[in-house]
């Protein structure tokens, strides 16, 4: 069993806090990686894409430098995500506080678990304050109490729990390199036309197999779009997919949502996937629900394209889903597929962000959407990409559900560990190989 935890503020555990409140520093296009609110995600950092001068490093960093495995904590907008750093060498950004532990009192990695716990949220949220943005003070912050055990015990308890993140970042990792590999034989296909002018060279076309190769022409031809492979029509959004739009079922009445059954989905179901598969939604609808909604239960297989605040979340539901009105659900037809819908669309993100119009927020709306030009290369061409593609699809499926029952398994663990109600043997003993 783990030490009973004594609860201490967290200024009484603290070897640093260093908060970087304030003024963003002038952006360059590379440097110092700048690490913002934004890229600070479920425990982790993800890859920085702003950057400051390295002569200007110092001396914005003049309050303290970083260390690696010191915790960077959000303090709004929003409040509460956490991570360790990984590298020394970056810059922090506004609405970003750093923590350090205490040698031999508080493991970072301890404090990182904490903040990531129900207990850590709820704890940051009692002492947060704010109408529009909630945020939290520094001088509330040290006030924040930690569960604080033996050190010994803090340092199996983020062993315990660090090997589950592990296992998580090796199939994120994985996730990535297989939909880089799709992304990158659409846009050979389908965007450079690499096939077609191979053999109109006289070349065998690089990577693909002769049955495929047979399927693309040797010759251009001039369309409304440009050059397009002879053959290939130009068509449009509405003429590859059927389109389809949702809406919310008044909150106010509670036979739409008490013991929903059917998965409605919101934008906000997609803000912090890192893969383009929708497994489960935050929300349920009832049957009377579902009956308010004209597009029903769209099949597993729809692609969903968030339509406002903001545009361009993209994923194909794995489930049947109820959407509401911030989407364009699309369900290919006439030999298109979800594979070859979803890396169009995002090949086209900007094109569709510029049909957008809006006062309060920028919306694409479903009869904006349709017309949208696009090339529909034929059939065949098509599915020959899907029998490609849906290997490396169903594998990423397959990756994602394991890293979503990790991530359950973690924060399973992580309250019972820190509370002393989980021997940490017994956790490690019941961990998958």
């Amino acid at each position: 069993m783990a030490s009973e935890p004594k609860w201490i503020p967290l200024e009484e555990c603290l070897d640093a806090l260093i908060d970087y409140r304030g003024k963003t520093p002038e952006k360059t296009e590379s440097g110092v990686p700048l690490i913002t609110a934004k890229v600070v995600k479920g425990g982790v950092i993800e890859s920085p894409n702003e950057f400051i001068a390295e002569e200007a490093y110092i001396a914005w960093m003049r309050r303290g430098m970083p260390e690696v495995g010191d915790v960077l904590l959000t303090t709004e907008a929003p409040l509460g995500e956490v991570a360790q750093i990984r590298t020394a060498h970056i810059a922090l950004a506004q609405r970003i506080i750093l923590l350090r532990g205490r040698k031999g009192l508080l493991h970072n990695g301890y404090l990182k678990y904490f903040f990531l716990s129900e207990d850590g949220r709820r704890s940051l949220e009692s002492r947060a304050s704010g109408t529009t943005v909630l945020g939290i003070k520094q001088s509330e912050l040290r006030r924040v109490e930690i569960p604080i055990i033996s050190y010994e015990d803090q340092v199996e308890i983020v062993m315990t729990l660090g090997a589950l993140d592990d296992k998580i970042a090796l199939l994120r990792e994985t996730n990535a390199t297989l939909e880089a590999i799709a992304q990158a034989i659409f846009k050979s296909w389908f965007v450079d036309f690499d096939p077609v002018r191979a053999k109109a060279e006289g070349r065998d076309p690089e990577g693909v197999p002769p049955e495929m190769a047979d399927l693309f022409p040797s010759e251009f031809e001039d369309s409304e779009m440009g050059a397009i492979p002879k053959g290939w029509k130009v068509d449009c959004f509405g003429g590859i997919a059927e389109i389809l739009g949702g809406s919310t079922p008044s909150t106010k009445e509670p036979s739409y949502w008490a013991g929903g059954v059917h998965c409605w989905v919101t934008p906000k179901d997609l803000s912090g996937m890192d893969t383009p598969v929708l497994l489960e939604t935050e929300r349920r609808i009832t049957d009377s629900g579902l009956e308010k909604i004209s597009s029903g239960l769209l099949p597993p297989g729809s692609v969903l394209l968030s339509s406002r605040a903001p545009i361009g979340y993209l994923a194909i539901a794995e489930i049947p889903v109820a959407i509401n009105q911030g989407f364009i659900a699309m369900k290919p037809k006439n030999g298109m597929t979800n594979l070859y819908l979803l890396n169009l669309v995002r090949h086209r993100m900007e094109d569709i962000k510029s049909h957008a119009n809006g006062s309060t927020f920028m919306e694409i709306s479903k009869s904006a959407f349709r017309p949208i030009q696009v090339v529909a290369p034929p059939a065949p061409v098509v599915q020959a990409f899907d029998a490609i593609a849906r290997s490396h699809y169903d594998r990423l499926v397959l990756n994602q559900k394991q890293v979503a029952s990790l991530t359950e398994l973690r924060d399973t663990l992580l309250p019972r560990l820190m509370s002393g109600k989980l021997r940490i043997i017994d956790a490690q003993e019941g961990l998958p190989v």
